[in-house]
């Protein structure tokens, strides 16, 4: 079958290029254990430091029940034993991307994107600005009004976190990334202080619209998958490859 381009021919406002469009590569992963989603990231990234032709990569996943940690640490914000979350079936997995503890579900639509920032002329801060912007316009396309905070990294309905990002940079290429809650079980994020921040409600699309996902969660998840293809390209001008 030949590869589907998805494409769009608006650059972005903050981030513009007269280099030649670059494009990378799109792979829907569908549920996959984290442990095994960042060793298609971390392949993806050395194959690009080995060689620079190598095309970037975009990944697109919901993950088993999971906390991740951040460099900043994290377990001191479990709010439950281990013990406990062992006896849920959940691990804790530690990685080297920014931020804190988090955790990812089913219901949770999480991008993954490996691009070589440096050779996309794209700044860090406007990458991360970027990806909430990828969030920030998904979510609005279910009539969601959603904002930036100038204190913590993510997207916001009101006090509410609806999404996160996350990312490290490894030689100018990006690993790790985004998340956006969209139909998932929101208990878990009771276990912890999510993000290292006290006192925050976390919320989701679904619960914002006041969706039933007993029989849609695939129709939804199918469509947000869609929306960031959509914006990711239109916000970083880059041309997506759907494998």
């Amino acid at each position: 079958m030949p590869a589907r381009v998805i494409t769009n021919t608006i650059n972005s406002d903050n981030i513009k290029s007269d280099k030649i469009r670059r494009s990378c590569v799109f792979s829907n992963l569908n549920t996959l254990e984290y442990k095994r989603a960042l060793d298609l990231q971390t392949a993806a990234l050395n194959a690009k430091i080995t060689s620079p032709s190598e095309p970037d990569r975009l990944f697109f996943v919901q993950h088993p029940q999971v906390f991740t940690l951040g460099r900043r640490g994290g377990r001191e914000n479990l709010v439950v034993s281990e013990d406990f979350l062992r006896s849920q079936g959940v691990d804790i997995v530690q990685t080297d991307r920014g931020g804190n503890i988090t955790f990812h579900g089913p219901g949770q639509a999480v991008l993954y994107p490996i691009i070589d920032l440096e050779q996309a002329g794209i700044g860090v801060a406007d990458f991360v600005h970027g990806m909430e912007e990828i969030m920030k316009q998904t979510v609005s396309e279910f009539g969601i009004g959603a904002n930036r905070d100038p204190k913590n990294h993510g997207l916001w309905v009101g006090r509410k976190k609806i999404g996160s990002v996350g990312l490290s940079i490894k030689r100018g290429i990006s690993i790790h990334g985004l998340a956006l809650n969209v139909c998932p079980d929101l208990t878990p994020f009771s276990w912890i202080n999510p993000c290292g921040l006290e006192n925050v409600a976390m919320t989701s699309v679904a619960m914002e619209k006041g969706l039933d996902t007993a029989n849609n969660n695939s129709d939804l998840m199918d469509r947000v998958c869609q929306l960031f293809c959509h914006y990711f390209s239109k916000i970083f001008d880059i041309t997506i490859i759907r494998e």
